[in-house]
């Protein structure tokens, strides 16, 4: 059984008042697009409230399996170029044979959320690649590399707080939570690895 609830109802309504919006005066439709617009952002921080809240407290490894890091890889490459709408270079690049044991789906979430910033945070026509790599001690890595502007290394330590921002307008425009890295942190976590951010004003 499903609930309605303040959101979903709001978001309901203002479908509806969207579908008629050219019988509407001017400034009456463009609040409604505005309310539309930040309905869906609030639906979307709830959501990552939601999602990090379970990952702190669900221990997790119900749900580990073999995983195809290439054929996630790839999947993820084709919604961060539709997220891009084809305006950036995305492409994956394995150095060996790429498999491992956990969660698809929170790999999947902790991968697109570093795939999707590198989309929201560089210009158009930038090369962004999904890569995975061994190490001599016998592990591997999966980067998300972008040739962006970069940001400086004094922010580094605070990325993963929640709803920290190194560029709070920038941040706002793009409708982010603030909640991303956040979530990539635990979901490592729950998996053995951690993030590690690089990266220098350009």
């Amino acid at each position: 059984m499903s609930c309605a609830t303040p959101l979903t109802v709001l978001s309901g309504y203002l479908e509806t008042y969207g579908d008629l919006k050219e019988m509407l005066p001017p400034r009456l439709s463009k609040g409604i697009g505005q309310m539309e617009e930040q309905t869906k952002r609030m639906q979307s921080l709830v959501n990552d409230l939601l999602l990090l809240s379970r990952l702190e407290i669900d221990r997790g490894g119900e749900d580990h399996q073999p995983l195809e890091v290439g054929s996630m890889l790839e999947s993820i490459r084709r919604d961060a170029l539709a997220l891009s709408n084809q305006q950036h270079s995305v492409q994956v690049a394995l150095e060996c044979e790429a498999r491992l044991v956990g969660s698809e789906q929170e790999l999947r979430s902790a991968i697109s959320n570093l795939a999707f910033n590198a989309v929201r945070y560089t210009p158009e026509g930038s090369q962004i690649t999904l890569r995975w790599v061994a190490l001599s001690n016998g592990s591997a890595c999966i980067e998300v590399d972008d040739d962006g502007e970069g940001i400086d290394p004094v922010h580094i330590p605070r990325l993963t707080e929640r709803f920290y921002r190194v560029d709070k307008g920038r941040s706002t425009a793009t409708g982010g939570t603030g909640l991303g890295l956040a979530i990539v942190k635990h979901v490592l976590l729950r998996h053995d690895a951690q993030l590690q951010v690089e990266s220098l004003p350009r």
